[in-house]
């Protein structure tokens, strides 16, 4: 069990820290704190849970800026703060804090984390030297993250003597100095520099003749903190990734880690790098953690972290002007469900009752547009439609899809290692042909945009539904890069795709960016004579109001001419078939308004409304 080196980087407070002078006793006891008794009910519970919080707010300058409104989770309508004063936990231990920056589009996000105060610093080295000398004795090393995180946690126990407020320890037992209170460390953090790397321990620290280290509560969580955080887990970069808010995280170079946060759009945040070294080392280490060096002559990694999230590194001046760089692309554990997406306001109850009935017979679809647009997104939240007795089969290059469905085959590319001799990488192009003799019912492919496009038509060609996100802005531009190298599908064959989702992010006249769906897309067929591709837009969304259009409604070739005479329904009243949508996007409305907005509880409450008959078109 090797030590991991540490991810670490510059904090820089966007305000002067004040300390409250309350008495030694304000942390021991917090029912006596003026501070804690002005506090909302909810946030005196995770004070006491989380003592570190309350260190944070007796820096914070409230008299100034106010106490901040703690909330337990966010709602789209914070969006319209202009200047939020927020905190909400991200896991069980680290809080947020978005505060206002009246000179600036973007506000501040502040992880608060139980080493904040970085109170126990100082102990680290000495505690880490002693840690290796106990790893290096074990027998075996644990195989798990988990079993890996219970050892350095008995470890560190075995290191530490936590004395409890109001003990008093002999000074006989003591090896040199005496215990420091909480108010004493603050003081020396707020006349510290917050960024600055730790010092080595001097010989008067306070410890047991028995070479026990002597910490406070709040001292040794935030020391076993720390030793998780930053040896096994992916160190400064946690309450990042703990954020179930946040998108992306960007470092464009020297400064501040900016994210683009769900609620509060785009924000920077106190974490960040205070030269070309610091940064250097940082994304060195966030390589080699992730298990793909950067060199010179690799200096570009394009990656996937423990949690699913995408990561891709830049090294170096040379290819990055601004210095190195790293973007990593959240994945949610759990997708957003096609109700959630309606709350986003990306497309409405009509348009997703639409998908839902040319997905559960069979149609193919492309999610279509530029970078960030949500593509990925939209994609999942549609499995949710297709048939629960469906076999799926994913591919991607990346794993960011998650299907509901018991029969799923998940499996994702592998590109050729280091060393690694002739045919140790497998691409998209021979998972799909792969895929094809599996039987699926449904191919999902991450994102289309080589050779592997040809094998994806092949297959909707002999019958197998095809989903995939693809980077293009029109109908027009997807054609064109459909049919042009190095995807180079025959014109006669792009007509087996029967849906375009257009998606992009879009600003408000209020301001603001959103993600819209500006089409669903009908592909009717090739014309040889003009050589022309016919379509119909079945959906459009107006940006002066917001809002969607039914334009296929009476006119929609894949209900009518498609859908319709695979169900052999008279052409007569095939009309009806747009009563079925009706329909659909009410018992979707009334599920929404029951609750039933999650991926999992949205997918089972689908396939009870089956299994009842409730889908079915009569004919």
């Amino acid at each position: 069990m090797a030590m991991a080196t540490d991810l670490e980087a510059t904090v820089t407070l966007p305000f002067e820290p004040e300390f409250i002078d309350e008495g030694n006793d304000c942390y021991n006891n917090v029912e006596s704190c003026a501070l804690y008794r002005m506090l909302p009910s909810n946030a005196r519970e995770y004070v006491k849970a989380n003592p570190h919080l309350l260190e944070y707010l007796h820096i914070l300058p409230v008299n100034t800026v106010g106490i901040p409104l703690f909330l337990p989770e966010l709602k789209n309508d914070l969006k319209s703060l202009e200047n939020p004063n927020i905190i909400y936990p991200v896991n069980d231990t680290t809080f947020v804090h978005i505060f206002p920056d009246p000179n600036d589009v973007r506000n501040w996000y502040i992880p608060i984390e139980p080493s904040f105060l970085h109170s126990v610093k100082a102990t680290l080295p000495v505690i880490e030297d002693r840690l290796i000398d106990m790893i290096d004795a074990l027998e075996e090393d644990p195989l798990t993250e988990e079993a890996r995180i219970e050892t350095l946690k008995t470890f560190v126990q075995q290191l530490v003597y936590v004395k409890q407020p109001g003990e008093v320890i002999d000074e006989s037992l003591l090896a040199g100095g005496k215990p420091r209170d909480i108010k004493t460390r603050i003081k020396i953090f707020l006349t510290s520099d917050i960024g600055a790397p730790a010092k080595p321990p001097s010989s008067g620290f306070p410890e047991l003749a028995d070479g026990r280290i002597i910490l406070t509560p709040q001292e040794y969580r935030a020391l076993e903190y720390m030793i998780i955080r930053d040896k096994i887990e992916m160190g400064m970069l946690k309450p990042f990734l703990s954020d179930r808010y946040i998108e992306d995280i960007t470092c464009d170079g020297v400064g501040p880690i900016f994210i683009e946060h769900k609620i509060f759009k785009g924000l920077k945040s106190v974490v960040g790098f205070r030269d070309s070294q610091e940064l250097d080392s940082f994304v060195i280490k966030l390589a080699e953690r992730i298990k793909h060096p950067l060199t010179y002559r690799s200096p570009i990694v394009d990656s996937t972290l423990p949690d699913g999230s995408r990561i891709n590194i830049v090294y170096g001046t040379e290819l990055s002007k601004h210095g190195s760089n790293f973007t990593i692309r959240k994945v949610n554990e759990v997708p957003l469900s096609i109700l959630q997406v309606i709350e986003n306001g990306t497309c409405d109850y009509m348009m997703a009752a639409y998908l839902w009935i040319c997905l559960e017979y069979g149609m193919s679809l492309f999610v279509s547009g530029e970078t960030a647009s949500g593509k990925t997104t939209t994609l999942n939240a549609l499995t949710t439609f297709l048939p629960p007795e469906s076999k799926i089969v994913t591919i991607e290059d990346t794993p960011e899809l998650t299907v509901p469905h018991r029969n799923w085959t998940r499996e994702v590319a592998k590109a050729k290692g280091k060393g690694e001799g002739e045919g140790s990488e497998v691409t998209m192009f021979d998972l799909l042909k792969s895929a094809l003799r599996q039987r699926p019912n449904q191919i999902l492919v991450g994102e289309i945009r080589g050779v592997e496009g040809s094998v994806a038509f092949s297959a909707m060609q002999t019958g197998h539904t095809v989903m995939s996100t693809f980077h293009a802005a029109s109908i027009e531009k997807l054609i064109q890069r459909l049919c042009g190298d190095p995807i180079s599908i025959p014109k006669t064959f792009v007509d087996n795709l029967n849906l375009v989702i257009i998606q992009s992010a879009v600003k408000l006249p209020g301001g603001g960016t959103v993600r819209r769906m500006l089409s669903i897309n009908e592909l009717v067929g090739y014309d040889p004579e003009t050589n022309g591709f016919s379509f119909m837009a079945a959906f459009v969304w107006d940006p002066a109001t917001d809002t969607f259009t039914f334009t296929g409604r009476g006119s929609s070739y894949l209900l009518e001419n498609k859908i319709a005479t695979m169900l052999g329904i008279p052409e007569n009243r095939r009309a009806e078939i747009y009563d079925e949508i009706d329909k659909r996007a009410r018992i979707l409305e009334r599920l929404h308004k029951a609750g039933y907005t999650q991926f999992w509880d949205l997918f089972h409450m689908i396939t009870k409304i089956k299994r009842q008959g409730l889908l079915t078109i009569e004919v």
